[in-house]
């Protein structure tokens, strides 16, 4: 806060060179996991240091209550809905970024950045079938990254292996990877978890994680071969980390971007031996705390490299959370009385606030006041605000759905956006202005009852003023039937504009 209590930049923050930008992107991480948010259940010091040195914001949304469509957008600009095929991918799936579409990395790569990713990519590669064996194009590399180092979709999703650039990284080509997903196991040679369930370390909770066996844990798809490339689920974060300092270290000289995406609380949540037993809420607790030790790890290397005040790091989730998400692991029984959402209604897939309304934090010392921010805000403006504090001004024709939101990151403006947009599972809109939320009418069961998350489907309109609201639990469309037509009528003529 300034003198008079009010957010605003430092005076010399205009002074300063070009910044570096990190995205710390969490998996699943809901508003109410963290201390700093109101939880007491699971310690996140470093997160806690980062919001208090740093901006806290209230109000920022993904775009999607689901992985793949938020991601799409947080590097596109546009709204997931105008893309039809920005859903939850399969392992195998087909890049859905077009290589002539604008994104982030590409703007901030033409404006003299280095720009890398690394961690959960889940945006999908290759152009149809993959041969996982040979120089996968479309890679990230196509879509605007200088270096990419992820996994291809989920960690609960075959194939378990990393690709760097555009190869999986130390395979071994006389043991090729093959991977089919849907219809029966083609491969009978290599166990899965229906078929050998005495093998799991990790019991499924559902009907989609009872594939291939890898490390003990059944995934999503079939797939054989590649033993030397298999990741180990104990050490992903390091892996990740390490690769994350090592890139920060090798660009210091010059200003870069790095997404850093992070596969925490994301299951199977299998933390490191270092944070195995860390928290009593199981190992959903114990990886927050492993994430949150990733997120100092960052915080402190680029103050080693002498980088901090050059820096802008923003850490969100990209959706809301959720207990049960096919493995039985605890997550439910240990939770006790943290609430993952905190005051929020519905979780991941929801429509509901809890689905898309997600933790954000913007660490820029020397550039952004420590404080709390009310302002509006949709990951999609990442694009147009980045854009902005690079030097490079995008023209409103390229910028999708991305605002320029520079002033709301660096904490002058606390309003933010009129309006924005988000989605629950299957493409579902809802439309927030001001602190209104309207969800129209959706056909479909009113319960995710195998992930005990309440989806928003209702064949009446709904209403809710988070102002006096925040749980969404009295529904005002009968007493405002002018505000539903208003807000109807926007939506509509969003939706329209991708008509145009």
């Amino acid at each position: 806060m300034n003198s008079d209590g009010n957010i605003g930049i430092p005076e010399n923050s205009t002074h300063m060179k070009q910044p570096n930008f990190i995205i710390i992107y969490a998996d699943d991480l809901g508003f109410g996991d963290l201390a700093c948010y109101g939880a007491s259940g699971i310690p996140t010091p470093h997160l806690d240091r980062m919001a208090n040195e740093g901006l806290r914001f209230t109000q920022s949304y993904a775009t999607a209550a689901t992985c793949t469509p938020s991601r799409y957008s947080l590097l596109t600009g546009a709204y997931p809905w105008r893309n039809p095929k920005a859903q939850i991918l399969e392992g195998d799936a087909p890049m859905i970024i077009g290589q002539e579409e604008r994104t982030l990395p590409g703007t901030l790569r033409d404006a003299g950045y280095a720009t890398a990713v690394i961690g959960k990519w889940h945006i999908g590669l290759g152009q149809g079938s993959i041969d996982w064996n040979q120089e996968i194009r479309p890679s990230p590399l196509d879509v605007g990254f200088n270096d990419a180092y992820v996994m291809a979709a989920t960690n609960d999703r075959v194939p378990c292996v990393y690709l760097d650039g555009c190869r999986v990284d130390n395979l071994d080509p006389a043991d090729p990877i093959n991977v089919v997903y849907g219809g029966a196991n083609p491969f009978p040679e290599v166990p899965t978890g229906k078929t050998h369930p005495e093998l799991l370390r990790i019991q499924h909770s559902d009907q989609q994680h009872f594939d291939t066996i890898v490390n003990g844990v059944g995934r999503i798809g079939f797939c054989r071969g590649g033993k030397s490339a298999t990741w180990e689920d104990e050490t992903m974060s390091e892996v990740f980390l390490n690769r994350a300092k090592d890139y920060i270290s090798e660009h210091k000289e010059s200003p870069f971007f790095l997404y850093y995406a992070l596969h925490q609380p994301h299951v199977p949540r299998i933390p490191s031996p270092r944070f195995a037993g860390s928290t009593n809420k199981g190992p959903r607790g114990d990886v927050i705390a492993e994430l949150d030790w990733c997120v100092g790890e960052i915080l402190e290397h680029l103050k080693a490299e002498g980088l901090d005040e050059d820096t802008v790091v923003v850490f969100s989730s990209d959706n809301g959370p959720v207990l049960d998400d096919g493995y039985e692991d605890a997550a439910s029984e240990k939770c006790g009385a943290h609430l993952p959402a905190g005051p929020l209604r519905g979780g991941k897939y929801s429509m509901f606030d809890g689905g898309a309304r997600v933790p954000m934090i913007v660490h820029a010392p020397g550039r952004v006041d420590p404080g709390e921010s009310p302002a509006l805000f949709s990951h999609a403006d990442f694009l147009a605000s980045f854009a902005q504090m690079a030097g490079c001004k995008l023209p409103k024709s390229e910028r999708a759905d991305s605002e320029e939101m520079s002033a709301v990151l660096l904490g002058s403006d606390s309003i933010g956006r009129d309006h924005l947009v988000t989605e629950g599972i299957g493409a579902k809109t809802v439309v927030r202005q001001e602190n209104w939320v309207y969800i129209p009418p959706h056909d479909g069961p009113a319960l995710f009852a195998e992930k005990g998350i309440e989806t928003g489907n209702d064949l009446n309109p709904q209403l809710y003023d988070l102002s006096a609201d925040i749980g969404q639990q009295q529904n005002l469309a009968m007493e405002h039937p002018d505000k539903v037509e208003k807000l109807d009528a926007l939506l509509l003529a969003i939706h329209g504009n991708d008509e145009n």
